[in-house]
C-alpha cells in the first residue's frame, strides 16, 4: 500500500464488549495497515474490544495511537494508546472521536458504533462499514448516502478510507 502524504487520524469505531475472534483479527489488521501507510489510529482507546485490537495492531507495526477515553483516569486504557485523552464524558466523547477523526472506519456493530456512525454522518465524515450486518449497512447507506463506503477486509477498508479522502469531503 502507498504511503500517505501526510499522516491523517483515522478512527476505527466498534464494540468494546463482546466480539468475535474474527472481528479482533480484522481490528487488528486494521490498525497495521493503517500504521504501514502512514496514518494514525485514533479509537476509544480502553482496553477492550475493536478498540484494544486496531491499537495493538498498530502499535505492532510501528503505528501511532491516540485514544479518547470516556473516563477521568487512565484506569482502563489500552496499553498500546501513545496518546491518551482524558475526557471524563462517558459516551459524549464519541463526538470527540468522531470529530477528530478524518475519516470513521466502522469494524463491527453495537449501539456505541451506531452512535459513532450516526455523529459521523450528521458531521459530514466519511464513514467506511466493514464487518457490519446487512441491515446497518443498507440503513447507513440509505442515511448517508455517498458519504457511506462498505468493505468486506480491512485492507478495502483502509482503501475505500484512502479513496474517499482524495474525492475530496471533510
Amino acid at each position: 500500500m502507498d504511503k500517505l502524504s501526510r499522516k491523517p487520524l483515522i478512527g476505527v469505531m466498534g464494540p468494546g464488549g463482546e466480539v468475535t475472534p474474527e472481528l479482533l483479527a480484522m481490528a487488528e489488521e486494521l490498525g497495521r495497515l493503517i500504521a504501514r501507510a502512514g496514518g494514525i489510529t485514533l479509537t476509544g482507546g480502553r482496553n477492550a474490544g475493536v478498540m484494544a485490537a486496531a491499537s495493538r495492531g498498530a502499535k505492532s507495526a510501528g503505528g501511532l495511537t491516540v485514544g479518547i477515553l470516556p473516563t477521568e483516569t487512565r484506569d482502563g486504557i489500552s496499553p498500546d494508546v501513545d496518546i491518551p485523552i482524558i475526557t471524563g464524558m462517558g459516551n459524549a466523547r464519541n463526538n470527540i472521536n468522531v470529530l477528530s477523526s478524518e475519516v470513521v472506519i466502522a469494524c463491527g456493530m453495537g449501539p456505541g458504533t451506531a452512535a459513532e456512525i450516526a455523529l459521523a454522518l450528521k458531521a459530514g465524515k466519511r464513514v467506511v462499514l466493514l464487518a457490519c450486518p446487512p441491515t446497518a449497512q443498507t440503513f447507513f447507506q440509505e442515511l448517508g448516502g455517498p458519504l457511506v463506503f462498505v468493505a468486506h477486509t480491512p485492507a478495502a477498508a483502509l482503501g475505500a478510507a484512502i479513496t474517499s479522502g482524495e474525492r475530496g469531503g471533510s
